[in-house]
């Protein structure tokens, strides 16, 4: 991807069903779990730049002794930094301590049976540790603590806090994050009440009522109370202090989660090829959790996938196919093939199948799998035209005939190398476009100068500032007549608040290029049409929503969208031509049949919420307010 975005945030979670005796003594050490954890979010550090942080609980324990550890780092190398600290707990011991699983357990942190971890992308809030993942809400019942991490963005976070306020709670913050986690405390403790007045009755002590409540405590029926409001793309995974532990997708399927058991674990994670690979388990070894369903886990390791709220239709999204989630994972990798492959007709004509001067490559890194796609359909294509030649040679075609024709191919060329990786944390966008602009460089002496088309796939635009600061100028140095930039993606026209930090609708180049469009066809006006809609359509929606800005797109062709956005994105005094082609949505979901989500293409959002996010993304855009339309 040649622009930056972001995706929100991963999440792992491992319950061990035996003692820790039995992994020390099959797998040479008590401190599996923390092991297995650290390479699970090792596997998925792609899905956060922002930190990270873990979270134990330990089962069976004696009142009077520490049953939850957490830790989190916001750190530059916040992963080493964090397992490094919780490593050091462990070192120094005697042969005698290290081996010995119970002293471990009693005496030392993350040592726990159930295990969570986290990844963060923020959206919500600064980038303070106070704002990392596990979240953790305490109470001297066992039951009542509760420790949260999820990947999730919610778009109504006013509504939720509102709630709370009704509730009669007084929130300390206003982020989504809190608010989830003080809406399920809140139905958390409701059920303990509610099991505590139920027995008390019948003479029980308090303390074999907290047992009772133990055993009896109703994980699904806190989750159906405390989700009903929910409007979001989430997966959010839960410990409770004694030992039972939830992960929850939201109903229409937006955020992923995986998971495996056998006899030994269960094991949850927001990217199947970390939980194959950690685990050393096959493709089908590993299910996915289903829409508006939860995945509860007993304290005494009962596995449930059951529906805490209405599954809507799927829409699971998109993105995660084209860009954020690693291709380890074998749909995802013919999938983003498939990206590639079906752009081939649209560039062999653009290029008037004159592949003797042309020169295809790719935008590092993630574009690499889409450009094997668009080589192998190429070759397809290129194979049709063969035949058609060879059949119009007639019956006795010459050797020479013959061998012009097969030597027909496709020059495919790694032009554009990623010189080092640059991560920063600089808050002003233009100092960071500039550091960005510099971390590529070309493969000199490929192109023949002012002759051959260089074509260069890249898996998705948003801005196309990146293209226009940095690659295409770098490109233009090596002098090709015309620079074809395609997009495995289509043009990216609407806000996500899913979970994705693409909130600002005038940042997206599809959306500076239709307002291009307008200015150039005297169509002006019905911005502020527009604009009247989106502040009377985000105070009242239907079930069905309604997004008004799509009206503005339809007065022109996805081809004069493209164009405008080569024009914007060409660099100024450069001589080669530029043109950018993007997929369609068809074939975006033709490629990925089960990852329909599409509304930051098509403004088809799957809730009202999202619905809302994009009018007031328009409003803010119209009253030049830059900042994200969610809070």
């Amino acid at each position: 991807m040649s622009d930056q975005i972001q995706h929100e945030c991963g999440v792992a979670m491992i319950r061990l069903k035996k003692p820790l005796a039995y992994y020390h003594e099959k797998y040479g050490t008590a401190l599996y779990g923390i092991n297995k954890l650290q390479l699970l979010l090792q596997k998925q550090r792609n899905r956060g730049q922002d930190g990270a942080g873990i979270a134990t609980i330990k089962l069976g324990m004696q009142p009077g002794k520490r049953y939850i550890s957490r830790k989190r780092s916001n750190s530059a190398n916040y992963l080493k930094d964090l397992f490094d600290d919780v490593n050091a707990n462990f070192q120094g011991l005697t042969d005698e301590q290290i081996n010995d699983s119970d002293w471990l357990k009693e005496n030392l942190p993350y040592t726990g049976e159930l295990l969570l971890g986290h990844l963060r992308y923020g959206t919500h809030g600064n980038n303070s540790i106070e704002n990392c993942h596990p979240f953790l809400r305490q109470n001297n019942w066992i039951c009542r603590n509760l420790v949260l991490a999820g990947n999730f963005n919610m778009t109504n976070v006013d509504e939720l806090f509102g709630h709370l306020i009704e509730l009669g709670q007084y929130p300390k913050e206003r982020t989504d994050t809190v608010t989830v986690m003080e809406k399920i405390g809140h139905f958390l403790d409701d059920e303990v009440q509610r099991l505590f007045d139920w027995y008390k009755p019948d003479g029980y002590s308090n303390q074999q009522i907290n047992d009772l409540i133990v055993h009896n405590l109703d994980v699904l029926r806190i989750l159906n109370k405390a989700s009903r409001k929910f409007d979001g793309g989430y997966v959010m995974a839960g410990m409770l202090g004694h030992g039972d532990a939830f992960v929850m997708r939201d109903p229409n399927g937006i955020r992923p989660a995986f998971y495996h058991e056998d006899d030994e674990v269960v094991v949850v994670a927001s990217e199947r090829p970390a939980i194959q690979s950690v685990f050393n388990i096959n493709f089908k070894d590993v299910r996915e959790i289903k829409p508006g369903h939860a995945l509860i886990i007993k304290a005494d390791t009962t596995l449930s996938e059951e529906p805490f709220i209405e599954p809507g239709v799927l829409k699971a999204c998109s993105f995660e196919r084209i860009y954020f989630s690693r291709g380890t994972d074998k749909d995802i990798y013919t999938e983003r093939k498939k990206l590639g492959e079906f752009l081939a007709p649209k560039v062999l004509e653009a290029v008037n199948y004159d592949l003797a001067n042309t020169v295809f490559s790719f935008i590092p890194n993630t574009a690499e799998v889409a450009f094997y796609g668009l080589v192998e359909g190429i070759e397809k294509e290129l194979n049709k035209v063969k035949a058609k030649k060879i059949l119009e040679l007639g019956p006795n075609p010459s050797k020479e005939a013959l061998d012009e024709i097969l030597a027909m191919t496709m020059r495919a060329e790694k032009v554009i190398v990623k010189d080092e990786k640059t991560r920063t944390f600089i808050a002003d966008e233009g100092t960071r476009d500039m550091m960005m602009a510099h971390v590529y460089d070309v493969t000199y002496g490929i192109i023949r100068n002012e002759i051959d088309t260089l074509v260069l796939v890249d898996d998705s635009i948003v801005r196309g500032t990146t293209l226009r600061d940095s690659l295409i100028s770098i490109a233009a140095k090596l002098k090709p007549k015309k620079i074809i930039i395609l997009s495995s993606s289509p043009q990216i026209r609407y806000p996500d608040c899913y979970g994705i930090d693409m909130s600002v609708m005038g940042k997206f180049v599809a959306f500076q290029a239709m307002i291009s469009l307008l200015k150039k066809h005297g169509k002006s006006h019905l911005l502020g049409e527009v604009h009247d809609q989106c502040t009377l359509t985000k105070e009242v929606l239907t079930p069905d929503g309604m997004n008004p800005v799509t009206s503005l797109y339809n007065h022109f062709t996805d081809k004069e969208i493209s164009d405008e956005i080569a024009l914007i994105i060409t660099p100024i005094g450069i001589k080669p031509e530029i043109e950018v082609i993007f997929q369609n949505v068809d074939d975006l979901h033709l490629a990925c049949p089960n990852n329909t989500g599409d509304w930051y293409f098509t403004g088809n959002y799957p809730t009202i919420g999202g619905h809302r996010v994009c009018n007031q993304s328009f409003v803010n855009f119209m009253k030049k307010n830059n900042v994200r339309a969610y809070t």
